[in-house]
């Protein structure tokens, strides 16, 4: 039986692995020069943080969701496709953002 706490813990895990997901794809599209290297990475570090960090939340909040697949579908595949889609398609491109030649000390 789902109660609303668990729930509530499964939605918060979805979305702190979203956001995971996302600022690691602006951190590697930000440092990374050719766009190889961007997928690549992005392809093969993002899920490997996303499994680790399910695993530590799940210790904490995460309900029983009776197999590893609807676990790595649902906390794993979701929020990766949703962080890379946010990255990618509403940010702007790290060339296009514009930054201060120098910072003002106060």
């Amino acid at each position: 039986m789902v109660t609303v706490v668990g729930l509530v813990g499964l939605g918060a895990m979805i979305l702190v692995n979203t956001v995971v997901a996302a600022i690691v794809t602006r951190l590697l599209r930000v440092r990374l020069e050719t766009n190889w290297g961007k997928a690549v990475y992005v392809a093969l570090v993002v899920p490997v943080i996303l499994v680790i960090t399910t695993v530590l939340l799940g210790m904490v909040a995460g309900p029983s969701l009776g197999s590893r697949t609807a676990v790595l579908g649902l906390l794993v595949l979701v929020p990766f496709v949703i962080g890379v889609s946010f990255d990618l398609l509403w940010m702007p491109a790290p060339e296009e953002v514009e930054l201060p030649a120098t910072t003002e000390d106060d």
